[in-house]
């Protein structure tokens, strides 16, 4: 599986461009998995569900199948955050899986940032990010695209992994 990752800092636009490039992935022809990483405290499932009270109950992991989809919910339970490597072998084999965060991972990443969040950029410090996609004119050493021009990143993605 190729794997190529999504950076930045909150507000950036990393999970539109994350939306924008799956849709056009899939629409290649690929198949496409994600893998989005979280710091804050979050929850698929809801209060009074039958695999909330599972889980609420001790359960270590809880599947949740259905005609549509498969749910697999585990609790750490104060175990440490699986790493990047273990959630991707637990992954079905894809042509591609994007990855949203993980910005200290060493695979190759495009940053996305907005001049409005104010932050700094990431990637002068940091040669897995291989491009910016920005809505606004950066200098740097890395090509840098227009964050809407979704065909253009999905382009420079393509050629870098030789999908």
């Amino acid at each position: 599986m190729k794997l190529y990752g999504v950076t930045g800092w909150k507000n950036c636009g990393k999970t539109g461009l994350m939306e924008r490039l799956v849709t056009e992935f899939t629409e290649r022809g690929l198949t496409v998995s994600t893998i989005k990483h979280a710091h804050h405290s979050t929850d698929v499932d809801q209060p009074g569900t039958d695999s909330h009270r599972h889980r609420m109950a001790g359960a270590s992991e809880v599947i949740l199948a259905s005609t549509h989809r498969i749910a697999i919910m585990q609790e750490l339970r104060g175990a440490a955050e699986p790493l990047l490597s273990e959630l991707l072998a637990r992954l079905s084999p894809v042509d591609l899986v994007l990855v949203e965060g993980y910005k200290r991972e060493p695979h190759p990443k495009i940053e996305a940032h907005r001049r409005a969040a104010g932050q700094p950029l990431i990637a002068p410090q940091d040669e897995t990010i291989r491009a910016l996609a920005s809505d606004t004119p950066v200098e740097i050493d890395r090509p840098v695209f227009d964050l809407d021009h979704t065909t253009a990143i999905a382009d420079f993605i393509a050629a870098e992994l030789q999908l």
